[in-house]
């Protein structure tokens, strides 16, 4: 039997369609990712000093200022900002809304083990914010007192966790803002809050104040998808380079009135990309290449 002879140009698709095929994962990736988008991040609009609106109607906030800062060292042409309730947030990133999340983010164990985080860029902690003239001296003395929180937030779940132990009761709602109203009004005793906006939101109401900081040694840090190393891996060198020159601080004395500390993450340059001691960290030497 004659073979019949097979035409260059049928070779010439064949081979077209075959790079075409090995290349779909590559082009699948960069879809989650486009360079000429947007780049798009999640936070609370509620959540001042972090991620808020103006009385005209503009996003803006610590959260919003760092982000716009990243997507410029990544050659993006702006933010984009999915408001998103603390307790949804996670599902939307896992849902690709989003392809990243800058708001503040308690980096945990449990966290680290469901996604992948940046290093560190903020140290916080539990703050107490309480009518001015309220005293806390330690955690004993919550017994028999009504807290507000953020529901799904880190305040949540340590509240969550010590509510039996220490005797109070827990009021949640989908707002911080509604949670601090709550104190306002006298519905609650104490809104529990990361440390930084507690402090601000009492620089905001006069009738306000921190009457306690419970410090867990704990960091925030820009939460990814598990399988978004190499996205991860451009974030961090972007987020390296507005810690090394100086623009992370700025946008940080802008927001909270101080400089950060010397010797804080929101300064302090990793070794390795991801949060150190977590699930998800990768050791290897790099350098970022700031421009």
């Amino acid at each position: 039997m004659k073979l019949k002879s097979i035409k260059p140009a049928r070779i010439a698709l064949a081979s077209t369609a075959l790079a075409a095929f090995l290349a779909m994962p590559a082009m699948a990736q960069d879809a989650d990712h486009p360079k000429t988008e947007k780049l798009k991040v999640a936070c609370d609009l509620g959540f001042a000093p972090f991620c808020f609106k103006t009385s005209t109607g503009e996003t803006t906030g610590f959260t919003y200022d760092m982000s716009a800062a990243l997507a410029q060292k990544l050659g993006r042409p702006g933010v984009e900002v999915t408001d998103s309730n603390f307790s949804a947030i996670f599902a939307g990133l896992f849902s690709k809304r989003y392809e990243m999340i800058p708001a503040p983010t308690n980096i945990t164990t449990e966290r680290a083990a469901q996604m992948l985080f940046s290093e560190p860029y903020m140290p916080t902690g539990l703050g107490f914010l309480v009518k001015k003239g309220g005293k806390i001296a330690n955690v004993e003395e919550l017994k028999g007192k009504a807290l507000s929180v953020n529901n799904g937030s880190i305040s949540d779940k340590w509240l969550t966790d010590n509510e039996a132990k220490y005797g109070f009761t827990i009021q949640r709602y989908n707002k911080n803002a509604d949670a601090v109203q709550a104190v306002m009004i006298g519905r609650a005793f104490a809104n529990v809050a990361d440390a930084p906006v507690s402090r601000y939101v009492s620089t905001q109401t006069p009738t306000a104040e921190v009457a306690y900081v419970l410090d867990g040694g704990r960091n925030f840090g820009i939460a990814f998808r598990k399988e978004d190393t190499a996205f991860r891996a451009q974030v961090e060198a972007a987020l390296e380079c507005i810690k090394a020159d100086g623009t992370l601080a700025k946008i940080h004395e802008k927001w909270f009135g101080v400089k950060p500390d010397a010797a804080s993450s929101t300064t302090k340059v990793y070794p390795g990309i991801g949060a150190p001691d977590f699930e998800g960290y990768d050791a290897t030497p790099h350098k970022a290449e700031c421009k």
